[in-house]
């Protein structure tokens, strides 16, 4: 991706190409988190507004606000709209606590401090006379950010215009409103300006107009329809524009200043990318922020699309008007996020397409329409739960992602963003959803009464962001060069093998005449048969097909499970389903006869009766203790009949814990432990073989990287999810102490009954040390906290908030492709279980079968196997294998490296990519050392070369007997000819 060097020039209407160039832009790579700085100088900051934070509504002489009169109305009647939420009264109350405010904004470091004035505070009437309070408690705050060496932006009016205003002239809908606007700038310039260089006349125009005057959602609370929404807007602009001329005629020269109009936006994408669609979202924005931003940065007037749609309903400004606004900002001051993206946009002005968060497509689309101006992030961020105190990841994900976006703006696509502002230095009250979220940094306890500020795990986030300028790269995110071991096993999974036992044609004792006069068709002899031929292996042509795709990749291991509902259908050896025996026997010879490892799992639960035998599954599954005897059975006819073929067994492979009782499990694992110990005394010997369980093993990682609550639940999940089944076996023989000790704590404290079964010694020794190697499938990893903020993603059980980074690729299904958590999980196996073999027997990302999706599949394994590397190479993990799966779309749908369509298997590129990292064991570099590997020796180096190829060494000898005897026939005719002669 390359930086766009030059210039955008933006004109009315530009802005329509951003949804297809960002449509084009390359897959994955364009969504992937950028490592980089933002440019040196750029401004980091916090902001609030008055009646959010400030309190103290009757100190100091305030008047009262239009909110202070719409949040203080009496409880509206039953049956009619809800009453209005509690108000800001006392807030955070800032107004009291300016010291207070100052050290929060000491601590995260910031650059810059955006707060507005509230008019009613300086001039409680809208006009003079002014209070020496007020006056006196903005210069206390401008003098402690002078004295951090923080820039104050300022802004003039944030929503809370003073209520004798709105009574004596009816607020924004008049036309005097403008000039008493400028009254109060000027006061302010007068007063403030030698200490601010940045100021904004007005905050969101579009919700004051709007919602204000049209609707009513809003204070004012006037509901006069489109029309008198329209108007509002009018004044705001000819508000803005007297106070930005009265400022640039009479204070810039002396007080250097800037001076622009914070605008609202939503981002809104189309349904799909038609004419139309793209039209009608050009329209939505024109509608929302193009409403306020083409009169002051384009031509002085609204977009055609409102002036078209509007007709009478839209004022008109006078040529002389037009100038008079055109050019009224010196820089482009940006609002994003919650309030007006998601909860404040009425649905009509969507225009029947979809909303979206994509900060960074709004930047490229307002520098594209509006001429490149140098943008300032005056707002942004998102929102948590009223009830979060100290560990807010959903915000911190958020607020990452929007710094992000507006990263990749700046770097891939040329937009000038010089300043950023999160939203809000603390808690306080949120508009129209009051104290119902929370938007804050820090943490207020509104109940208290000295509302001290508690810094939340976004504090540490963005203190630290500023302190780097932006994400540097870090070396553990650069991906390394290197090989793996000699011998390294390089597979690939199939659930299940695709079993096809129609008999071939050869097998057929009937004969049959060919009718070639009249029906051309053959026609079976009664009574006449031929002897029956024994089975062999080619008889099966699915074998041939499946084992030539599997050459095709190169891998050295094939991993496929057994169907034990099948080969035992009653769940003991009174029926035996011996055709399909005698195809996984010739399965598992054909891969031994290329050189393909079979690897084998006796078990899958899959969803139906978990694929056990039905009688099994009838009677309790794994809760009945019989079927622990019944899968010993199962195992050890298992290895009698496979045991010459199979060298590398899976007794369990990704027992889901998520659907398994305790007791279930409890069973599961005497189960295994028993036909380990089956195996090793009975089989080992003559079989050499190795066999061990395969658990699921996806990582998990604390939500807040800085919270020692989210690291507890963090390690209290993956003891559920990995150590419950883990620890007997590679542990310590029991389950891990973190199971016991929560589940007695949650029957005590809660009443519930979940009993985690004891094991006897005899057990434990069973259990304890039943593997030859630690085999795991991985797929991603997932994000906890303990902090409810979901209820739809809150495990109330083991108290855990399930957590998303927005920023993360995601694969059509929603599952994270996050490779490092690969490397992390084996570093925690090899901590908790010390250095043993370790095999990845699943790896792998599902696809929309759209070859495009494809790109994320060869993204995901060349990052995932490259993570590996890391952990083989630089943390001393004993790898031994890595698995993809899956082998093919047919038998795992979206998840395979074949297509399957209209009975062909076709390569995906994700296919030919794996080939590659296989042929070249790994990521060889220009410094990376030669490494020599001996030819493998096979696994019986006594007989296998010759039992496998038996035909062929026939024929080779054939060949060479004729041979022979052919030189000894013409050598012989040869002498006697020349005897002859002579």
């Amino acid at each position: 991706l390359l930086l766009l060097g030059r210039p955008l020039l933006g004109a009315p209407g530009q802005g329509a190409g951003t949804w297809a160039r960002f449509a084009r832009l390359p897959y994955p790579q364009d969504q992937l988190f950028l490592h980089d700085t933002f440019p040196d100088g750029f401004l980091w900051g916090a902001g609030s507004a008055a009646y959010q934070t400030e309190g103290g509504w009757r100190q100091g002489g305030k008047g009262a606000s239009v909110w202070d009169t719409f949040a203080h109305r009496p409880a509206t009647p039953a049956g009619s709209s809800p009453p209005a939420p509690t108000g800001g009264d006392v807030a955070s109350d800032s107004y009291n606590n300016l010291f207070r405010d100052a050290e929060g904004l000491r601590r995260l470091g910031v650059s810059h401090y955006r707060f507005s004035l509230a008019w009613a505070r300086l001039l409680p009437n809208g006009t003079a006379p002014l209070t020496p309070a007020g006056l006196a408690h903005y210069g206390q705050l401008l003098g402690h950010l002078r004295a951090m060496g923080v820039e104050p932006v300022v802004t003039l009016y944030h929503w809370d215009l003073p209520q004798s205003l709105q009574d004596a002239f009816g607020g924004w809908a008049s036309p005097v409103l403008p000039e008493l606007f400028r009254d109060y700038a000027e006061l302010c310039f007068r007063h403030f300006g030698g200490q601010v260089r940045y100021w904004l006349t007005m905050d969101n125009p579009y919700v004051v107009a709007w919602h204000g005057y049209g609707t009513g959602r809003l204070p004012p609370g006037v509901r006069g329809g489109p029309r008198l929404g329209y108007r509002a807007a009018h004044h705001l602009l000819q508000a803005h524009a007297k106070v930005w001329h009265l400022y640039n005629d009479h204070f810039r020269p002396t007080q250097r200043g800037k001076v622009s109009i914070a605008l609202s936006s939503h981002w809104i994408k189309p349904q799909s990318m038609t004419e139309k669609n793209i039209k009608e979202c050009q329209k939505s924005l024109d509608f929302v922020l193009g409403w306020f931003a083409k009169p002051i940065f384009i031509d002085g007037d609204y977009p055609e699309s409102m002036r078209s749609n509007l007709s009478s309903l839209l004022p008109e400004f006078s040529e002389d008007e037009k100038k008079y606004i055109k050019g009224t900002a010196d820089f482009f001051a940006l609002s994003f996020g919650a309030t007006l993206s998601f909860q404040l946009l009425d649905s009509h002005m969507k225009f029947q397409q979809l909303e979206s968060i994509s900060l960074r497509q709004l930047l490229y689309w307002i520098s594209s329409e509006y001429n490149n101006p140098p943008v300032f992030i005056v707002e942004n961020s998102w929102f948590v739960s009223g009830s979060t105190k100290r560990d807010d990841a959903k915000y911190i994900y958020y607020l990452k992602k929007f710094i992000m976006e507006t990263l990749k703006a700046i770097r891939y696509d040329g937009v000038n963003v010089f300043g950023y502002t999160a939203w809000s230095l603390l808690d306080g009250f949120e508009w129209h959803r009051g104290y119902s979220i929370r938007r804050g940094l820090f943490y207020v306890d509104f109940q208290s009464h000295d509302k001290k500020l508690v810094p939340k795990s976004s504090v540490l986030f963005y203190q630290k962001l500023i302190e780097k300028n932006g994400f540097p790269p870090l070396p553990e995110n650069l991906p390394i060069e290197g090989v793996f071991p000699c011998g390294f096993a390089w597979g690939i999974v199939d659930n299940y093998i695709q079993v096809d036992t129609t008999p071939a044609q050869f097998l057929d004792p009937n004969v049959y005449v060919w009718d070639v006069h009249q029906t051309k068709k053959l026609i079976k002899v009664d009574g006449v048969s031929t002897s029956k031929r024994k089975r062999h292996c080619v008889d099966f042509a699915a074998i041939r097909l499946q084992v030539s795709l599997l050459q095709e990749i190169h891998v050295t291991h094939f991993h496929f499970s057994l169907k034990w509902s099948f080969i035992l259908p009653l769940g003991n050896l009174s029926l035996i389903n011996h055709t399909l025996v005698h195809y996984y026997q010739c399965f598992a010879s054909e891969l031994l006869r290329v050189n393909i490892t079979p690897v084998v799992a006796l078990w899958q639960p899959m969803a139906e009766n978990q694929e056990l035998p039905a009688p099994l599954a009838k009677y309790g599954a794994w809760e009945n203790p019989e079927t622990i005897q019944a899968f010993v059975e199962y195992a050890k006819f298992c290895f009698t009949s496979l045991g010459d073929h199979v060298k590398f067994w899976i007794t369990m492979n990704e027992p889901s814990v998520k659907n398994l009782t305790y007791t279930a499990g409890h069973n599961l694992l005497k189960a295994h432990a028993k036909a380990w110990h089956l195996y090793d005394k009975e089989f080992r010997r003559s079989q050499k073989g190795k066999i061990s369980i395969a658990l699921q093993a996806d990582w998990v990682e604390p939500a807040c990287p800085f919270s020692r609550n989210d690291q507890e639940v963090a390690d209290r999940i993956l003891e559920f999810d990995i150590g419950w089944l883990a620890e007997p076996i590679f542990g310590n023989g029991d389950y891990p102490h973190v199971m016991r000790a929560w589940l007695h704590r949650r029957n005590s404290v809660d009443l519930y009954n979940f009993h985690l079964p004891s094991f006897s010694e005899d057990e434990k020794k069973l259990i304890h040390g039943s593997f030859d190697f630690f085999a795991l499938s991985h797929y991603t990893t997932t994000l906890v906290g303990w902090e409810k903020e979901d209820a739809l993603k809150y495990d109330h059980y083991l108290e855990v908030q399930m957590i998303n980074d927005i920023t993360w690729l995601h694969s059509p299904s929603r599952a994270a492709v996050v490779p490092w958590g690969l490397r992390k999980l084996l570093k925690w196996v090899k901590s908790k279980y010390g250095n043993i073999p370790i095999y990845v027997m699943a790896n792998g990302i599902d696809d929309d079968q759209n070859m495009v999706h494809d790109k994320l599949r060869v993204y995901y394994i060349q990052n995932y196997i490259n993570e590996a590397l890391k952990a083989y190479a630089l943390d001393n993990v004993n790898l031994q294998g890595y698995f993809v799966y899956s082998f093919n779309d047919k038998t795992a749908p979206k998840y395979g490296l074949y297509s399957y369509v209209a009975n062909r298997y076709e390569p995906k590129p994700s296919m030919e990519h794996y080939r590659e990292i296989i042929d070249k064991n790994g990521f060889p570099g220009p410094n990376t050392a030669e490494v020599l590997c001996p030819e493998e020796v096979a696994l019986c180096p006594e007989c296998h070369f010759f039992r496998t190829r038996k035909s062929l060494l026939a024929f080779i000898s054939f060949i060479f007997v004729a041979f022979i005897v052919t030189i000894f026939f013409i050598t012989y005719y040869s002498k006697r000819v020349e005897r002859r002669y002579k």
